[in-house]
């Protein structure tokens, strides 16, 4: 089967809505080459170390990539991709150069570019993403390992929002609490409450890949008798009361559904929320206050901001 590889220029901000937008069309994977990477200190603590390639990244922005399968529907599945990156401006969000080509790969290549990019990675005190094709030895008793696939997941789970994220649930999940995951993607977040003690994880998105994709990766994990994974419009429908609600999605829709949080938390429950890239940190602290909830704390990692906020009790 030939391959077309679509690569889009653009920003930090708009990297997630952009990967979203390119897994409903039907892509397996994407590839994120972010300039900001080389920057990195690369830490050895997994006794493993490995050289980027200057040249596979653009001299500014980022350039994401996918690949799709060459069929008569491709040119109308890019004007869709184009179309619905471009509403992404309705939202404010920074789209940068928005350059958009389109080149042609064979199968081998398209099974195998975006492995190179994609390392056992420790993100947390705790918890390490390994990659279900490595084997990778626990470097202490208590950490927690998570397998993914980015190939079938939406994201490899080591953007600083979901980075973010985890960090988080490690500071507020107890054992036997109840918790659900708001536009769960590839299901890392349910997964690692799961880990960390959780009882019960409802996990929802909108989109039915996704929802596939969390299923797959919670059975790969082991924890599928835990998370129940099912196809939702954020908390539409939803009855709490739970302990803590975890969503890492774009600060536009989180804002939306701040109200429901509130209703669906028990007193004192916890909202995590993340997604939020720096000049909408504002928006999303107001929100949350005029709901009724307390910030407990701001966490910042690069140009990304989360919060963890408590629902004061009634």
């Amino acid at each position: 089967m030939k391959w077309s590889e679509l690569s889009i220029h653009t920003t930090q901000e708009a990297v997630e809505p952009i990967s979203n937008i390119l897994h409903e069309a039907g892509a397996s994977g994407v590839v994120i080459e972010d300039l900001a990477d080389l920057m990195k200190e690369r830490s050895t603590a997994l006794g493993e170390i490995y050289q980027l390639d200057p040249t596979d990244y653009p001299e500014e922005g980022v350039l994401v990539k996918a690949y799709l399968p060459v069929n008569s529907f491709l040119g109308e599945t890019v004007d869709g991709i184009k179309a619905s990156i471009n509403n992404l401006l309705l939202f404010d969000i920074d789209l940068g150069k928005n350059h958009i080509t389109i080149s042609e790969v064979n199968e081998e290549e398209w099974a195998t570019a975006w492995k190179k990019y994609y390392h056992p990675v420790k993100i947390s005190e705790k918890f390490t993403i390994v990659p279900t094709w490595e084997i990778y030895e626990p470097v202490s008793s208590d950490e927690l390992i998570i397998e993914l696939d980015p190939g079938m997941a939406f994201g490899t789970g080591t953007h600083p929002t979901t980075v973010l994220c985890i960090q988080a649930l490690e500071r507020t999940v107890k054992k036997d609490d109840t918790v659900i995951d708001v536009g769960t993607g590839s299901g890392v977040l349910s997964i690692a409450a799961a880990q960390l003690g959780a009882k019960h994880i409802d996990a929802y998105d909108l989109d039915q890949v996704a929802v596939d994709s969390a299923k797959l990766n919670c059975k790969i994990n082991k924890v599928q008798e835990v998370v129940h994974v099912s196809q939702n419009n954020l908390l539409d429908g939803v009855e709490g009361p739970v302990d803590l609600i975890v969503s890492n999605i774009l600060a536009e829709i989180i804002v939306r559904f701040i109200d429901q949080a509130y209703e669906v938390l028990k007193d004192n429950g916890t909202f995590i929320t993340s997604g939020i890239i720096q000049n909408k940190k504002q928006e999303v602290k107001d929100a949350l206050l005029a709901a009724g909830f307390k910030i407990e704390e701001t966490m910042v990692m690069e140009d990304w901001v989360a919060f963890i906020a408590i629902k004061n009790a009634g």
